[in-house]
């Protein structure tokens, strides 16, 4: 069987094309700027080689012709047909308290999907858009899946959960706290527990997500407790450009002193501050760690408080489980920044947890290890995320069930 996995913006389409019966990726590439005159497309070969090219792509209908015209048409083709697709699997970001796990697509699912776009404007709309223009490129037969981003979240408990705001406006607007990030959570928490040789019925873990955008989440059993994003991704560590948990009257206070609008405070939040935000200089760890190391205060300052806040939440996640067993690092930073894990881990000691650096300085660009010592009481991994994957998974599970 192969899965084409689809994660859609609202001006991109990336793609991943994958064999299920060895979960061998036999494609990969990405649709930017569409909509615009400067639309293109850019993949890599099997050999590695990167291609781009412009092409029309005034919607995302177009933007899937393009996606087809690569996967079945000249030297670079990895399929003879588009009929060779089996599935389409789609990230979707929110699903609300409506979706609790993946679920084959069909009009109500859509509908569904739709109804929840207030929480996730940015990108419910998109992924709309991704479903609407693959079922016009397939047709209805080829089944179709939604994987969604908080649905590995949905068995946290209500004290959890819930924001402590009056009931009936959360009843009334379904606020509560739903995280994101839940098919890379579930994906290292399950290899977790696979790379231990143990049950993850039996296991604590905290998951630490950490990329442009970052959550940590705690695994009790295999099942989510808490998690940091809530409402939105905009919630719980600082990011890239997004400023995480904060005060919320400094958003008042802002607001009236440099009278901006709701819409002007939200771009604020999620896209000027952060470690952009504090340092002043960019939202990229590898920038930041690099004018730190010149001497650059608030470059360094960026890099304390994501240090900071990340070893916080994994002293309340611990708490919260009573315990923990394991702790995870993935995700950009998570996978690469050997000096911002050995920080928080060598602050985390009194949870008994001991690693060796010199392990830690090898683990990165998409290697898996043990940061942790045997002496450690806590197992401390490394262990790079693939979402897309995830969504293969998902997808091929329904599609076999049908």
């Amino acid at each position: 069987m192969k899965v084409l996995v689809i994660n859609a913006g609202s001006s991109s389409l990336k793609y991943q094309l994958i064999d299920m019966t060895d979960e061998s990726v036999i494609a990969k590439g990405i649709c930017e700027r569409v909509g615009t005159a400067e639309a293109c497309i850019s993949f890599k070969t099997p050999d590695g080689q990167k291609i781009e090219y412009n092409a029309p792509m005034s919607n995302h209908t177009e933007a899937f012709a393009a996606v087809k015209a690569a996967l079945t048409e000249g030297e670079y083709k990895v399929i003879d047909d588009i009929g060779e697709i089996s599935a389409v699997g789609h990230r979707v970001v929110q699903g609300g308290s409506l979706f609790n796990k993946s679920v084959l697509i069909d009009e109500k699912v859509i509908a569904g999907i739709e109804g929840l776009n207030d929480l996730a404007p940015l990108h419910n709309p998109a992924n709309i858009m991704g479903i609407n223009a693959s079922i016009e490129l397939f047709g209805k037969d080829v089944p179709q899946v939604a994987v969604f981003d908080n649905a590995f979240h949905s068995t946290m408990p209500a004290e959890a959960y819930t924001f402590a705001i009056p009931h009936d406006i959360s009843k009334k607007y379904s606020i509560r706290r739903y995280g994101f990030h839940g098919t890379s959570h579930k994906f290292v928490s399950a290899r977790c527990a696979e790379v231990m040789g143990k049950d993850i019925q039996d296991l604590k873990i905290v998951t630490c997500h950490l990329g442009n955008g970052s959550s940590i989440t705690a695994v009790n059993g295999g099942k989510v407790v808490d998690t940091t994003m809530g409402l939105t991704p905009l919630d719980g560590l600082a990011m890239g450009t997004r400023c995480g948990a904060i005060d919320p009257s400094v958003v008042l206070f802002i607001m009236e002193k440099e009278n901006l609008s709701v819409k002007e405070m939200d771009t604020l939040l999620n896209k000027k501050s952060g470690l952009l935000g504090v340092s002043g200089l960019s939202s990229d760890d590898r920038d930041l760690k690099a004018a730190a190391a010149e001497g650059d205060e608030k470059c360094a300052n960026a890099r304390n408080i994501l240090a900071y806040q990340i070893k916080k939440y994994i002293g309340a996640f611990s708490a919260a489980m009573n315990g923990v067993d394991a702790i995870v690092f993935t995700g950009g930073i998570g996978e690469n920044a050997n000096d911002i894990r050995d920080k928080v881990c060598n602050e985390l000691s009194y949870l008994g947890i001991e690693i060796d650096q010199n392990i830690g300085v090898t683990l990165v660009k998409g290697k898996e290890g043990e940061l942790s010592t045997p002496n450690s009481k806590v197992k401390v991994y490394v262990l790079p995320t693939n979402e897309e994957l995830a969504i293969a998974r998902d997808t091929k599970d329904i599609v076999s069930a049908l």
